[in-house]
């Protein structure tokens, strides 16, 4: 997707950092970066995924690199940005994509809120909050160095309306907003004010992890996937593209004065109250 507000390609020279980048909404804004001229670093757990989100970019002429990097694990983050210096001189953008939900994390009928073990709750918090946290402490470090960048971290919109069934998620993903702000400010105060740090807040986009959640085994939806519908004003579930203008917007120099911000992409989801 080309961003059409701005001529020619707007992120050219710039070296992007996607985690999640093999997921089904980080490898669409890993694509779109490197369509509009940046070299995109792909970092996600499954190498497969990263390779095949890269293999596509060069497919098309884009510059891509996939690592595998567990963004929970400090060291593994380090390494992986040892290799992206390696490859590409810099990080000059870092979207935090990674992060999800787990069935043992969730509420229902087999499993009562107070039976979710210790190990699920760590296990979604640490991949949504600490897996956020991780990458701004390593990519961040040499934005600070060098005095500029972009990070755009991926909240939810569980963030302003916490969704029944999945407690862990909801606060990780409000954690993440919290943060998001308290970053934005302690790197304009203590860094560079040309470093801007915000957050993409997606409503309910179809994909992987919350298939489960969404259809039965017939593929239907179920009454959880009809109730979000219902309470969508646009009345649907997003699509992947349909993120990407925002993500790139607030990536790029037209929104030089937009800092530490939430910005919902959900088809209306928090602005209705259900009357």
């Amino acid at each position: 997707m080309r961003f059409l507000s701005c001529p020619g390609k707007p992120f050219e020279g710039k070296v992007a950092v996607v985690t999640g980048g093999g997921g089904v909404l980080c490898s669409a804004v890993a694509e779109a970066l490197a369509e509009n001229g940046a070299s995109v670093a792909i970092l996600d757990l499954k190498e497969d995924a990263a390779q095949t989100v890269a293999t596509s970019i060069r497919d098309k002429g884009g510059k891509a690199l996939a690592v595998v990097a567990d963004v929970t694990d400090r060291d593994c983050v380090e390494e992986a940005c040892k290799k992206v210096l390696e490859a590409f001189g810099t990080v000059d953008i870092l979207v935090n994509g990674a992060g999800g939900n787990m069935p043992k994390a969730t509420t229902g009928p087999s499993l009562s809120f107070f039976d979710i073990s210790q190990e699920a709750l760590e296990s979604v918090i640490s991949l949504n909050l600490l897996g956020t946290i991780i990458p701004c402490q390593v990519f961040g470090k040499v934005m600070a160095e060098k005095g500029s960048g972009v990070i755009l971290n991926f909240s939810s919109v569980n963030a302003f309306r916490p969704l029944a069934n999945i407690p862990a998620y909801s606060a990780a993903k409000a954690a993440v907003s919290n943060f998001t702000q308290w970053l934005a400010v302690h790197m304009s105060h203590n860094y560079s004010k040309k470093i801007r740090v915000n957050a993409v807040a997606p409503g309910v986009f179809f994909g992987r992890q919350n298939r489960y959640l969404l259809l039965n085994e017939a593929g239907e939806l179920t009454e959880r996937g009809k109730a979000i519908i219902n309470h969508t004003p646009m009345a649907r579930f997003g699509e992947p593209k349909e993120l990407i203008g925002a993500v790139l917007w607030l990536l790029s120099d037209e929104a030089r004065f937009v800092h530490g911000v939430i910005v919902p992409v959900d088809g209306g989801f928090t602005a209705f109250s259900g009357v």
